[in-house]
């Protein structure tokens, strides 16, 4: 045993969590930069390329609540590592793509197996790490995140400049198969249950059609798409879904976690979850126009300038973990999201020609309070739900997660094809998502009324 009690094979077994956790980020932020290599290869245009990404996105987004009761109801471990043996193998699959069809077809098993990785990660680091040292495993996620999101581009340039596109995928060839090895022999099984419940297909089926046409038609919106096919697809997936939720509070361990939801500081974190991370997007797309357009700075500047943000959160998140040890989470995750606030405030009164140093330490602060607030969110979340219905409540709180983003994303794409001036444009960006973070902080400090004694871990 170590110094605080914590097995050191635990550690190894994190290590296989962490490694695939990476993998499945670093994986949008790799094929993202060469997306115009991937256009020119295929001879497709770049609205056609960009379904490389879009579909990969799509099937997680479809099948992370599937996974995750699949997780609950029979193994975390086994459904970690199948995602690990699809994902390892569709890579390999993209990189043997000879066109646009088949590298399309791959990304779509990266999704399954992305899908089957995520959803159940929250649930094993549970499992893995002691009740009071759990936000630890949360930092190490975000760090690891963090880690992932800022290295890509440069991982992605560097690969592209010495070797060809096939290079981005196969690199997950052999870390796919130390992470199986280590988890095959090291990760724990679920705890044991006197009943189990057969899963529930029709519910499955409903979730990703309800999902994937919801999801679709919000991101044809923000790429512009036809907007009478996309109205018709959200209102087909709303009316689906209203049966969808309905079916859900017939059972006793749903698909979509609804029993989870008469909790109230389970509800309140997932609001405060899909907030933050709708502030998160809408301020990380507009700014790169900011940067590009308005202050005409070069692309390698701005893709300097955004990189302090994830440096910040990957060293926050950390300290933030220890630092809810022995204090309010809640109370932590709303003090973040006061520091982002403050971060983009500045990010706004940075005057019309500002410095590079007097952006990136405004970036910097973004990603300290992203940090201060991510991890303790997150522990939040998972301490408010029991052990056995973990898989479900961490493939929501990554589902929440993909709408914030995606809302974020639609909400950019709609201001600027409404406002003219690209300016004003990114400036009512920024307020949006000021008010989105302060409705976050506000949620996760309200949610601490009256939970207090759960609060602490």
């Amino acid at each position: 045993m170590t110094a605080i009690g914590f097995p050191f094979r635990k550690y190894i077994a994190v290590i296989a969590l962490q490694i695939v956790l990476v993998m499945t980020v670093l994986d949008v932020t790799l094929v993202n930069v060469a997306l115009p290599v991937l256009a020119e290869e295929f001879h497709i245009n770049n609205s056609s390329a960009v379904w490389i990404i879009t579909i990969y996105q799509l099937i997680i987004t479809m099948l992370l609540l599937p996974v995750s009761s699949i997780g609950d109801l029979h193994s975390y471990k086994k459904t970690f590592l199948t995602g690990v043996v699809i994902f390892t193998l569709s890579s390999a699959l993209c990189a043997a793509s000879h066109d646009f069809i088949s590298i399309v077809a791959a990304r779509a098993l990266q999704g399954i197996g992305a899908a089957c990785v995520m959803g159940v990660n929250i649930a094993l680091v549970r499992l893995i790490y002691p009740r009071n040292i759990l936000g630890r495993g949360m930092a190490l996620n975000a760090m690891c995140i963090a880690i992932a999101t800022a290295a890509g581009p440069s991982i992605a340039g560097a690969i592209l400049s010495v070797t060809t596109w096939h290079w981005l995928f196969l690199i997950n060839a052999p870390l796919g198969i130390i992470a199986f090895i280590i988890g095959f022999r090291l990760l724990p099984q679920n705890p044991d249950k006197s009943m189990k419940q057969p899963f529930d297909w029709l519910s499955a089926i409903e979730n990703m059609i309800v999902f994937g046409l919801i999801f679709y038609a919000l991101g044809n919106f923000s790429r512009n798409g036809d907007i009478q096919i996309s109205v018709a697809l959200l209102s087909v997936g709303i009316a689906i879904g209203f049966f969808y939720i309905r079916r859900q509070f017939r059972h006793t361990q749903p698909l979509l976690p609804v029993d989870l939801f008469k909790n109230s500081m389970y509800t309140m974190s997932i609001a405060t979850s899909v907030c933050s991370f709708m502030a998160q997007n809408t301020t990380m797309i507009a700014l790169p126009f900011l940067f590009l357009n308005i202050f005409h700075f070069s692309e390698i500047t701005t893709g300097l300038l955004m990189t302090p943000w994830p440096l910040a959160t990957m060293i926050t998140s950390p300290i933030a973990a220890r630092f809810v040890e022995r204090h309010n989470p809640g109370v932590t995750a709303a003090v973040g999201m006061g520091v982002f606030i403050a971060g983009v405030a500045l990010l706004l009164m940075c005057g019309s020609n500002p410095e590079e140093w007097n952006i990136a330490w405004r970036m910097a602060i973004c990603g300290i309070g992203f940090g201060m607030f991510q991890t303790p969110n997150n522990i939040v979340m998972v301490m408010a739900t029991p052990v056995h219905r973990t898989g479900g409540a961490g493939g929501m709180q990554s589902t929440a997660r993909l709408v914030g983003q995606t809302f974020g994303a639609t909400i950019v794409s709609s201001i600027f094809a409404l406002i003219a001036l690209e300016s004003n444009a990114v400036k009512i960006c920024l307020y949006i998502a000021i008010c989105f973070a302060l409705c976050a902080g506000i949620f996760s400090y309200t949610r601490t009324l009256g939970h207090k004694k759960d609060l602490h871990i």
